[in-house]
């Protein structure tokens, strides 16, 4: 690009910074940043260890995402020094650099302005992810454990923190399930995108014949609720089972009963932890396994009321699909919600999933702003058609 066409991208650019700043609030977020920081600094703000350890998250939540909108500004103003110095001193070279750099920023404000879309009350909590094999037997076991792949390369590009939870083989190849705690600012805002059914159509490794065959696995996405949301689970509506772990984990975990089921009586739900060290630490990831499901439910049908509850299960197979995965006859992976699509299936399988998570959560912002001005409607009020 010339050195006029870079500086019109840097100008354009800068004037992306106010609105961002202000879709951001940061504002506030200094605000509450402020007020955090002085709770801190009571003499009894350790005396609530619980509460402590929540408003030192928050803190250090506010803070990073304020840095990450400083850094963006402080890239854009190193740019435009170096368009400055390329337009005195004539070096293209520079203006190549320039250009690389602005490649960078573009990417890197895309990644923020995302964030503007988390809206959700607990988007910046870490994620539950469980992924369950479906109808097609060993190729959808299969392709549960591409799907952990997927997830997995997606969250370490994202540098967010990935511990299996519980895991269950497949009988000849792949996993019947999975569970794992994906840790970081917004994952659950992120994954939250992927809760559905995944269809794969691919020519089946596991077929001498070299049909084709279409399979499906479940992705659930759960966020990991902490000490501040308060859920009533009765005891005596617990089953409690403990039993020796199963596959990968060294001696310990094979040669101890320290995994641990749970089964809300009521509801039905079934969780399971295997991979922590002891019985006792199960039972505690279990329990807030449990929480965090019970809670979404609660959500998903408007009660207050956990002994009420009773889950509706869709069947993992064709028709309920969110998103399908063509390897053959052609290559295409498409979200059936949002209409995105692209022929890049491996790069998708790779985890490169941020514009089928962007495209989702646009929809996902309209669809709130429409429900919040629906809401703000006087009573009897209807919209025009």
């Amino acid at each position: 690009m010339t050195l006029e066409e870079l500086k019109s991208i840097v100008d354009q650019s800068f004037e992306l910074l106010e609105p961002l700043s202000l879709s951001l609030r940061l504002e506030q977020d200094a605000e509450e940043r402020e007020r955090l920081t002085k709770e801190t600094g009571e003499a009894t703000f350790w005396s609530d260890p619980k509460r402590a350890s929540v408003v030192q998250k928050r803190i250090t939540h506010l803070t990073k995402k304020s840095k990450r909108f400083t850094d963006l500004t402080s890239q854009l103003e190193d740019l435009s020094v170096l368009l400055e110095l390329a337009e005195e001193e004539e070096d293209s070279a520079v203006l190549s650099e320039v250009g690389e750099g602005m490649k960078k920023w573009t990417h890197d404000y895309e990644i923020l302005r995302l964030e503007t879309l988390l809206t959700g009350e607990h988007d910046s909590l870490n994620a539950i992810v469980s992924l369950h094999a479906g109808a097609g037997g060993t190729e959808a076991q299969d392709w549960t454990s591409m799907l952990l792949r997927m997830y997995t390369r997606w969250s370490e590009s994202h540098e967010f923190e990935v511990s299996v939870l519980d895991y269950i083989d497949g009988d000849e190849a792949g996993i019947k399930s999975v569970t794992l705690r994906i840790a970081g600012d917004n994952a659950y805002g992120y994954l939250r995108s992927e809760h559905g059914i995944h269809r794969l159509v691919r020519i089946s490794p596991f077929d001498s014949s070299g049909r084709r065959h279409t399979s499906f696995a479940s992705c659930e996405v759960l966020p990991e609720l902490d000490d501040t949301i308060e859920i009533n689970i009765v005891p005596d509506d617990l089953k409690i089972d403990t039993f020796r772990a199963s596959g990968a984990g060294g001696q310990h975990v094979n040669k101890t009963s320290s995994a641990v089921r749970i089964t809300h009586l009521p509801t039905g739900i079934v969780v399971t932890c295997q991979n922590e060290r002891s019985q006792l630490q199960n039972k505690e990831t279990a329990m807030g396994m449990l929480k965090s499901r019970l809670f979404h439910l609660a959500q998903q049908q408007q009660l207050d009321r956990i002994e009420d509850i009773k889950g509706e299960v869709s069947d993992i197979a064709w028709g309920s699909q969110i998103r399908s995965y063509v390897f053959c006859p052609y290559t295409m992976v498409k979200d059936h919600r949002t209409e995105y699509e692209t022929g890049d299936v491996d790069g998708v399988m790779d985890g490169d999933l941020d514009d089928f998570i962007n495209a989702w959560l646009i929809i996902d912002a309209q669809h709130r702003e429409s429900q919040r001005e629906i809401e703000l409607k006087p009573d009897g009020e209807t919209s025009q058609t």
